[in-house]
């Protein structure tokens, strides 16, 4: 393959945008370790918004060769000719021997995520991976969004963001998200239940090639409340957002006993599951796939991923993190942003045939 070919076939790829997340924990090095991996870089074009420097000393750690070129952040662009190329922050400076939540790495990660999502809206890039953040952190440099879902929402305008984790073969999508268990009941309604019912089904057709998708829906009590005896919560609530669902044409079930449900679709008699709490559906995703689960966020209109494992202060800086989890955040970006672009071209001979 001649020079000319090649460079052609690289400015076709996929973009995929990384952030480098908080720069005291483990973010520069699974970030490296990922991309160090011929098989990621030969699926996609990649721009890492972050600091050369942290990553060059994180790569120096680990034994690993700098891959990547170097271009200002203000100046990104989709076509540099590099298969992975640093949105520097040279003006941003996290000491080294910071390993804990501060203002200042806060700062950083906030403007790595803020950019990326504008990337992505402007198409730049064709997806966005987030490396891992500390909500300390951001809450330190005063920042008004809890994480990176809040901040998606607003800066996409979606009010219906949902979180979505993949663990190998089980999807689950969550009702509420960062709330405090005695809180969920305050904020429980019919809506916060269809909402990810509704997203997941949508998701998994434009995004997953499901055509048809079967949603296997959680109850929130034990014994999914036992006709009332624990709880009317399936009564009130979550059945009336089920058969709302069901009306729409989206195939789903329940409300399901969440202690058998999670094993029934990890056995492949749901396509996903929606759980109504946070540690609900979290417990079983890091139980099935602790090194490879991946957080989605859906519900927006431009496609995220992250690994669904945080910054681990704890082993930053010694070369012990393990990159399964971003490669598989990666991986699954690239296959997200393929699907979707084939379901849109779908779409549009559905529609040019019709006129």
């Amino acid at each position: 393959m001649n020079k000319s070919s090649d460079k052609n076939s690289i400015s076709e790829q996929l973009v995929i945008g990384v952030t480098m997340g908080d720069a005291a924990g483990i973010g520069p090095e699974v970030i490296v370790k990922a991309l160090a991996d011929p098989e990621i870089r030969r699926a996609a074009k990649f721009i890492i918004f972050g600091m050369n420097e942290q990553l060059c000393y994180t790569a120096d750690k680990a034994e690993i060769e700098p891959f990547w070129g170097r271009h200002q952040h203000e100046k990104i662009s989709r076509d540099y000719p590099h298969k992975v190329v640093v949105a520097d922050y040279d003006d941003c400076s996290v000491p080294s021997w910071i390993k804990c939540p501060s203002k200042v790495a806060g700062e950083a990660s906030i403007r790595f995520c803020l950019d990326a999502i504008y990337a992505a809206q402007v198409g730049i890039i064709d997806a966005v991976v987030t490396a891992p953040i500390s909500k300390t952190s951001w809450k330190l440099a005063g920042a008004k969004w809890p994480g990176h879902t809040e901040m998606l929402a607003e800066k996409c305008k979606s009010p219906r963001a949902v979180m979505m984790f993949l663990a190998g073969a089980l999807k689950i999508a969550l009702a509420t998200i960062h709330e405090a268990l005695f809180e969920v009941r305050h904020k429980f309604t019919i809506g916060c239940v269809f909402e990810p019912i509704d997203l997941l089904n949508t998701t998994l057709k434009e995004y997953f090639d499901i055509e048809n998708p079967k949603i296997g829906v959680s109850a929130l009590n034990p014994h999914a409340g036992e006709d009332g005896q624990f709880g009317d919560e399936e009564q009130r609530i979550i059945s009336p957002a089920i058969l709302l669902a069901q009306e729409q044409g989206i195939n789903c079930e329940g409300p399901l006993p969440a202690d058998t449900l999670f094993l029934r679709a990890a056995r492949g008699e749901f396509d996903a599951v929606v759980a109504m709490y946070h540690d609900q559906g979290m417990i079983p995703v890091k139980l099935l796939a602790f090194e490879e689960a991946v957080n989605v966020t859906i519900g927006i209109p431009i496609i995220r991923t992250s690994p669904a494992h945080g910054t681990a202060f704890d082993i930053a800086g010694k070369n012990l993190a393990n990159p399964a989890s971003i490669k598989s955040a990666i991986k699954t970006a690239i296959q997200m942003a393929k699907t979707k672009k084939a379901f849109q071209l779908a779409q549009a001979e559905i529609q040019a045939n019709a006129d």
